[in-house]
């Protein structure tokens, strides 16, 4: 409830908290954790020895015990469970419950939004979204392709234009891994030994399936302090990665990637050599694949004479400018911010 469907708040259709004495509302209290608990009773691993040799169970659907369900009513959000219901048909109604409940077209909504498109959307936007969520045209709530058609296709999607608050998002040091191994074609002899990457201060400060808790990474309503997001409130959640030392850690990880590469996986620099004796040319093309089109010719103008310093009349100064543009352009604000 907390996390994935309702949130702790009750909500307006536009993401907004609903009030009472200037108090936000409560989406539920300590007696619906336990009645929904209740409804959740009696299933299992099916698996006769969870802690056998054998972990096949792990890919297959629990299974239901009648014996261990907790029998009686159950009262959740408002909708009663009848007794006589068995244990599968008491976890669909409370889920349907849970599914049907006003707050998940906003709460479910605005987190997409902030993943996909932007950190801080507009009210209206959540709202938009929401409203597609409750009712896809068609009379169909939770329409998941047409809900992301409208994250990915309103208006606001697109609002890059500079001093806008609700324009964009830091990409996450994981993403921006992923991005730089794909334009430069990291490529393993097959054992892809690449070490966990959540030290702040080598590597990325991030590194899959290994968040701190539950609560992921950041919060989706994290707003960086003592900066100018802070008067206005701002949520920037991927800004909670962000500090003095991942900053250098991010940088000192790349500039390995592009020299040695991480573990096994090596670069293939092979396209950036071809076109270094032109540092604009190159540079055009490493913005264009990091940055879509986002990073202004003024910056890429900078990059490039950078760059241009670096001689070229060696392989090893080939390498070099290819090297330096990458770097220059990953330690860029108009890369790291997705717009």
């Amino acid at each position: 409830m907390q996390l994935f469907t309702i949130g702790l708040v009750q909500l307006n259709l536009d993401g907004s908290v609903q009030t009472a004495a200037g108090r936000p509302i409560e989406t539920y209290d300590q007696t619906t954790v336990t009645q929904l608990a209740r409804a959740f009773t009696g299933w299992d691993f099916d698996t006769a020895n969870a802690a056998g040799a054998d972990p096949s169970f792990m890919r297959r659907p629990m299974v239901h015990n009648a014996a261990n369900f907790s029998s009686g009513a159950k009262s959740v959000l408002g909708s009663t469970i009848s007794a006589g219901v068995d244990g599968p048909t008491a976890l669909r109604q409370a889920l349907d419950t849970l599914a049907n409940h006003p707050n998940v077209g906003p709460f479910f909504g605005r987190q997409l939004i902030q993943r996909f498109v932007c950190s801080h959307p507009s009210g209206a936007y959540v709202q938009r979204v929401a409203q597609v969520f409750n009712n896809n045209g068609q009379g169909v709530r939770g329409d998941l392709k047409a809900v992301l058609r409208a994250v990915l296709l309103d208006p606001e999607a697109r609002l890059i234009e500079a001093g806008v608050s609700s324009s964009g998002k830091l990409r996450e040091p994981v993403l921006r891994f992923v991005q730089v191994a794909r334009s430069v074609k990291l490529s393993s002899a097959g054992q892809w030994t690449i070490p966990e990457t959540s030290d702040p201060e080598t590597r990325l400060g991030q590194s899959p399936f290994f968040s701190p808790s539950v609560f992921n990474f950041y919060r989706p309503g994290y707003v960086p302090p003592n900066s100018s997001m802070t008067a206005t409130g701002v949520t920037a959640p991927e800004f909670q990665l962000l500090n003095e030392v991942t900053v250098t850690g991010y940088l000192n990880f790349m500039q390995t990637l592009l020299t040695t590469g991480q573990g096994d996986a090596k670069p293939d620099l092979t396209d950036d050599m071809a076109l270094s004796t032109d540092a604009r040319a190159m540079v055009a093309r490493q913005a264009l694949l990091l940055g879509g089109g986002a990073v202004s010719d003024a910056t890429q103008q900078r990059i490039a004479a950078a760059v241009t310093t670096i001689a070229a009349n060696t392989d090893d100064g080939k390498i070099n400018r290819a090297r330096a543009g990458w770097m220059l352009l990953l330690a860029c604000p108009e890369y790291q911010i997705q717009k």
